[in-house]
This record gives structure tokens, sequence and C-alpha cells, in this order.
């Protein structure tokens, strides 16, 4: 595993993240019960992924206000989770596997064993999850999807709310979720690459056509 230090949502780091599965979309390949997902939204994303790393830049990059408002809040959940757990979290900008296929954007590091993952609701879901208690259904793929990457043993899930209390989850790595985890990327690379394989045969083929017709006849 590979982390680049560049600044999330920096061009740097939307260009390390075309072409490769990551933790915040892994919930396209596994539904929050950890099965694998099948039908059109695997597609979906399959054909997404492959427009990414085709084209080399992609048709969905760019922020949105809550995304901005989000990463406001985020920025002070981070000081304020340092304080109260006497800890330093590392800001990192992308983990990449070493095959570089697919990786995570963690909000921080801890130490040499954990990560963070923080979110920055609106009150009403931020009370949901507080008086849930849990992880949060939506973000099971994603907290799983980062400990597979990272191949860390715990993470540590934060919503945090300037108006209530945050709520502190952690979470520990279970080995039958990274196994299906494995499996479901395992199935996606099969389709991605049979996929690509065949786009670049018909490229390879219309280039082909192109040269043949620009040839000279020698016969004449």
């Amino acid at each position: 595993m590979k982390i680049l230090d560049c600044k999330q949502g920096s061009t740097e780091w939307e260009q390390a993240r075309l072409g490769v599965v990551t933790a915040s979309e892994a919930d396209a390949l596994l539904t929050p019960l950890f099965k694998i997902r099948t039908g059109e939204g695997v597609e979906t994303y399959l054909y997404r992924k492959l427009a990414e790393k085709i084209l080399h830049w992609s048709p969905e990059a760019g922020s949105t206000f809550a995304m901005d408002q989000g990463s406001l809040i985020e920025s002070l959940a981070l000081p304020w989770f340092g304080f109260t757990y006497d800890c330093e979290p590392r800001r990192v900008g992308f983990c990449v596997s070493d095959c570089g296929r697919y990786g995570c954007s963690p909000d921080a590091i801890l130490g040499d064993d954990n990560g963070l993952e923080v979110k920055a609701p609106q009150p009403p879901t931020h009370l949901k999850y507080l008086l849930a208690g849990e992880l949060p259904p939506e973000y099971r793929v994603q907290v799983h999807f980062s400990m597979f990457v990272t191949g860390r043993p715990r993470w540590t899930f934060l919503s945090y709310s300037r108006q209530f209390d945050p709520l502190v989850i952690p979470v520990e790595r279970d080995e039958a979720i990274q196994a299906t985890i494995r499996q479901a990327l395992d199935q996606f690379f099969i389709k991605f690459d049979a996929a690509y394989a065949k786009i670049k045969a018909i490229k390879d083929a219309e280039n082909a056509q192109k040269q043949a017709a620009y040839q000279p006849d020698e016969s004449k």
C-alpha cells in the first residue's frame, strides 16, 4: 500500500483516483450487509471506471456545496478528536493498493494501526446516528473497505456536529468481511479487464483501418 500526501480534492488527488475502486464508492459493489451486488448498478459503476481510465478525467469530478460545508466542519472535528483522545491525527491524501486498482481517502490516519472516517451530517441525520449508537449502515462498506486497502486492524468513525455531542464508534477488522470484499473486487475486475480489452481491440482495429486507407497502392 502506498500513501500519496496530496490534498484531498486537488487535481493530483482526482488524478490518482481515476479508474480506481475507492472506499467511498465501494457500496456500488457491496450492500451494507456485505452481500455482493449484481445487476445494473454494478454495470453503471464499471462503465464509469472504464471511462475514467480511458479518458484520464472523471465526468463526475468537482465539489458541491454540501461537500464544501462538510469539509469545513471536518476541519473542526480533527482538532477536537486529537485533543479529546490525546493523539495526532495525520492527514493524508490517498491510500492506494500496490496494484493501483483500489484505494481510500482517510480523513486521518491514527498511529500505526487505526484510521479515522469523519462525517459532518445535517443535525437531523446526526441525531439519528447518535440515537442509534452504531456505525451507520450507509458507511459500513466505506469503513471496512478502508481497512481492506490499508491492512489496518481497526478504524474509527466520527459523526461531528457543532450543535450536539459527537458520536465516536470504534470498528474492528472482520476477516469474513475482508474476504467478501476481495471476492467482490475479483469479480468486478474480471468484467472490467474483459470490457477494457474489448474496447482496446475495437480501437486498434479502427486505427488499422485508418492506416490501411492511407497506404499507397504500389501495384499501380
